[in-house]
């Protein structure tokens, strides 16, 4: 008896944790995006500058390589064509677009209109009731 009753109450609490586990999260706000977009270049980056290293590793003991069998009279084949090694450089975050576009709005108002346009009618006042 005590063991079902365990069992039971073991399976009563498993469903109500895995129905709060299903609850669903709230959408990243743009702030949110923005730094996970972010850290996803920063990360892309990374890579980048690791694949560049591990390419001029490489450069650096098929030269040694070359090098001392030459000298030891070892005979070696031609080496393999490969694209050169590419330096990705600093990294350098991407301007946020928000700001950009706000700006843009303001500008675009400001414009004057062209010369020889009619002037835009002024705003109806509302008729007044006697």
């Amino acid at each position: 008896m005590k063991k079902s009753l365990i069992s039971l109450a073991t399976l009563v609490l498993a469903s109500l944790f895995s129905v709060s586990a299903m609850a669903k999260l709230p959408a990243p706000s743009d702030e949110a995006k923005a730094k996970a977009a972010e850290a996803a270049a920063k990360t892309a980056h990374g890579n980048k500058v690791a694949d560049f290293q591990l390419c001029k590793s490489r450069e650096k003991v098929a030269a040694h390589y070359y090098k001392t069998a030459k000298a030891s009279g070892k005979p070696t084949n031609p080496p393999v064509a490969t694209p050169a090694c590419a330096d990705p450089g600093p990294f350098v975050a991407a301007a946020p677009a928000a700001p950009a576009a706000v700006a843009a709005a303001p500008a675009a108002a400001a414009k004057p209109a062209a010369p020889g346009a009619a002037p835009a009618p002024a705003a109806a006042a509302p008729a007044k009731k006697s």
